[in-house]
C-alpha cells in the first residue's frame, strides 16, 4: 500500500470483481489527452498504454468513493484493532508460523527482520493471501487521477505500474489490486514493487501475487531497507510510574530503554525489556488514561509500511500474539469527546499552525494528536491532561 495515506483506508475497501462498465467520453478523453501524454513523455509505447487501459472506460466509483472518504472522526486505535487483530487471525497466522517454519527461517536469516513481524504485515494487508484485491490496477489509478484528489500519487505509481508491466510478470488483464492499486499478498504499491520486490523462488519472476514466498521475502527486504534491527522489538505496552513527567511523552523524547527504566517505566506485563541501549519514545495512542507503549525504531520501520500508528501497532500486537504472548494488559478507555467534528479539525490546525504536529487535520485523534496536545500544554503551562476538548480549544483559539 501507499504506507503514508492509504493502507489505513485499505480495511474499508470493498473487495469486489470489477462491476459492469459504461462508457463516459469525458473520462476516456482524459486517458487519451491527459494520461497519455504524460505516459508517452515517461517512455511508455503506444502498443502498451492501448493495452493497459483496453476496455476502461469509466472511472471506478468505489475508487471515486474511498478517494473521497470522510474518516468516521469517532474511529479509534482500539476499533481499528479490534477489526485487525482477531481469533481467526492470530490461528491463521501460527499455522503459517508453524507451516512456512523452514521458508520463515531462511527469510529471517538474509534480511535479518523477525519473521512474526512479516507474518503480520501479511495478515493485515491481505488476511494470507485470502483477500489480494480484484480491482483494476490501471482504472484505479486512473480514476485516482482523474479525481484529483490523489492525481500526484496516481501519476508517480502509474509510471511504475507500466514499468511492472513492460516486463512482463502480469498482463494488463490481471492487473490487480486494491482501490489504491496496492498489489499482491503484502499489497504493494507499483513504487514499491519496483524498488523492493525481490525472485526468492529463482524462478525468473518477482511474483508477489500468485508466490506467496517472494511476496515474503520482498515484504522482510522492504522492512531490512527501512531500518528494522533484530535486537530489539517493534516496543512493549508499558506502566508509567504515578510521578511520571507526561512533558516526556512523545517521538520528540527518545531515550535509551535503560534511560526509562531508571525513569521507572516497566513493562505491563512484568516481563524484563531487554534491549538496554535501544533507542524509545513513550506513545499513547488513544490517550494518557489508555495503553501505554514504549516503542523502538522498529515501531518506525513498520510505520514506513504504512504511515499509521494504528496500522504499525497492530501489526506488532498481531506478530506478538502470533508468537504465543497475550493480549493488551490495560483496556482501552471509551473516547468521547466534547468537540464536534469541525471543532476537531479546527483543534488539529491550529495545533499545526502553532508548531505542534498532530500528523494530520483529518479530525481523527491518534498519538500525534494527543503528543501536541500534551506538548502546547506543558508550553503554556496547562495541566498535563493530553485531554481535547471545547475549553482547550478555546484556549489554542486564544493564543493563535
Amino acid at each position: 500500500m501507499d504506507r503514508r495515506i492509504f493502507t489505513s483506508l485499505l480495511l474499508l475497501a470493498p473487495l469486489l470483481a470489477r462491476p459492469a462498465r459504461a462508457d463516459d467520453a469525458k473520462f476516456v478523453a482524459f486517458i487519451q489527452n491527459t494520461i497519455w501524454p504524460r505516459m508517452k513523455a515517461a517512455g511508455v509505447s503506444r502498443k502498451l498504454f492501448d493495452a493497459a487501459f483496453a476496455g476502461i472506460t469509466e472511472p471506478d466509483p468505489v475508487v471515486l468513493k474511498l478517494a473521497d472518504n470522510q474518516p468516521e472522526f469517532t474511529s479509534t486505535t482500539s476499533a481499528y484493532l479490534e477489526k485487525a487483530v482477531t481469533p481467526i487471525r492470530i490461528d491463521t497466522g501460527k499455522q503459517k508460523a508453524e507451516g512456512e517454519k523452514k521458508l520463515l527461517d531462511a527469510i529471517e536469516a538474509k534480511y535479518g527482520v523477525d519473521r512474526y513481524i512479516v507474518l503480520g504485515i501479511w495478515g493485515m494487508e491481505s488476511n494470507f493471501g485470502k483477500m489480494k484485491g480484484s480491482m483494476s490496477v490501471m482504472r484505479s489509478l486512473a480514476t485516482l487521477a482523474y479525481s484529483g484528489s490523489r492525481r500526484k500519487y496516481a501519476y508517480e505509481q502509474m509510471v511504475s505500474a507500466f514499468k511492472i508491466l513492460k516486463s512482463g510478470i502480469v498482463t494488463p488483464e490481471d492487473f490487480d489490486g486494491s482501490w489504491a492499486a496496492a498489489m499482491g499478498h503484502t499489497q504493494f504499491i507499483p513504487s514499491s514493487y519496483i524498488s523492493y520486490a525481490v525472485d526468492w523462488t529463482g524462478d525468473g519472476k518477482k511474483d508477489i501475487w500468485n508466490t506467496y514466498q517472494d511476496a515474503l521475502a520482498s515484504t522482510a527486504n522492504y522492512l531490512a531497507k527501512a531500518g528494522w534491527k533484530m535486537d530489539r522489538p517493534w516496543g512493549w505496552e508499558v506502566i508509567l510510574p504515578k510521578d511520571f513527567n507526561k512533558a516526556l511523552i512523545g517521538r520528540s523524547h527518545w531515550k535509551t530503554v535503560a534511560e526509562w527504566q531508571k525513569l521507572g517505566i516497566k513493562r505491563a506485563d512484568g516481563g524484563k525489556f531487554g534491549s538496554p541501549g535501544a533507542e524509545a519514545f513513550v506513545m499513547v495512542p488513544q490517550g494518557v488514561s489508555g495503553p501505554r507503549f514504549l516503542v523502538t525504531r522498529n515501531f518506525l520501520a513498520i510505520m514506513d509500511y504504512n504511515l499509521s500508528h494504528s496500522y504499525a501497532l497492530a501489526v506488532g500486537h498481531l506478530a506478538d500474539r502470533i508468537r504465543g504472548r497475550g493480549a493488551f494488559v490495560t483496556a482501552w478507555p471509551d473516547v468521547e469527546y466534547d468537540l464536534t467534528y469541525k471543532q476537531r479539525v479546527e483543534l488539529q490546525n491550529r495545533l499545526n499552525a502553532l508548531g505542534f504536529s498532530t500528523g494530520g487535520n483529518d479530525g481523527r485523534f491518534g498519538a500525534r494528536t494527543y503528543e501536541a496536545i500534551l506538548a502546547y500544554q506543558k508550553k503554556n503551562g496547562l495541566p498535563l491532561d493530553g485531554v481535547p476538548s471545547v475549553k482547550l480549544l478555546q484556549s489554542i483559539q486564544k493564543n493563535s
